[in-house]
């Protein structure tokens, strides 16, 4: 089935996704990957197999612009505070732990904390504390009730700042990403992750992938207004 298609795209579960993404590059397609679960250290085994087949695999851990805008502030933040957890909360049928949404915050917090070291995390041999990625502990919620939530708790001496972000609607919050992807994917060469490698939000950040152009022009002003409508 993959044979025929212009562009392969991956929404299975992170058992799975591996195998997809292979398959697709093993066939000379492009991969577009919405499946949850992929770090860094597991995008960077298929990195060898991509370069040598000359495709494009985009790794998107979410959809919706304002997650994107959410982890990119929380990364523009993480230098000014030391101590930095996640705590992510998705119904009760999300099979995976963290999510993908929470791997690459902390993952882009590690990156904005490069001069700064690790954050300040005590206890963390306590499995109660959470599970540190790239030094952040990260604490997953899986309850009914609710679809998709982040908060990127940021403490510093006197003060803390918190970062929330709320999907209420799948449907609304992800199309106008989707739609963004899948015009980035079909052209895109190499590793490409995250959202923000293909829209220009107006924060800076650390970027860990290299960026894609998007056919037809301003990608942020077709989100926002897509969004709107």
């Amino acid at each position: 089935e993959l044979d025929g298609a212009d562009l392969v795209v991956d929404a299975s579960t992170p058992a799975v996704s591996i195998d997809v993404v292979r398959a697709a590059i093993e066939r000379g397609k492009n991969v577009l990957v919405g499946t949850s679960g992929w770090s860094a250290e597991r995008i960077a085994l298929v990195r060898p197999l991509v370069d040598a087949a000359g495709t494009g695999a985009v790794f998107i851990p979410n959809f919706s612009l304002g997650s994107v805008i959410g982890s990119a502030l929380a990364a523009a933040s993480a230098p000014f505070f030391p101590s930095i957890e996640i705590v992510e909360t998705h119904r009760e049928t999300k099979v995976d732990s963290p999510s993908g949404t929470a791997v690459r915050t902390a993952e882009l917090i590690a990156a904005a904390r490069s001069e700064v070291g690790p954050v300040e995390a005590p206890h963390v041999d306590q499995r109660a504390r959470g599970q540190q990625i790239a030094s952040v502990p990260v604490h997953s919620l899986r309850r009914p009730g609710v679809i998709a939530r982040q908060e990127t708790i940021l403490s510093g001496p006197g003060e803390s700042l918190t970062i929330v972000h709320d999907t209420v609607d799948p449907a609304a919050a992800y199309a106008p990403g989707i739609r963004v992807a899948l015009d980035a994917a079909r052209d895109a060469s190499g590793i490409v992750v995250g959202l923000d490698a293909m829209i220009d939000i107006g924060i800076r950040m650390p970027h860990t992938s290299r960026t894609v152009p998007v056919a037809d022009g301003d990608v942020s002003g077709q989100v926002a207004a897509t969004t709107a409508r």
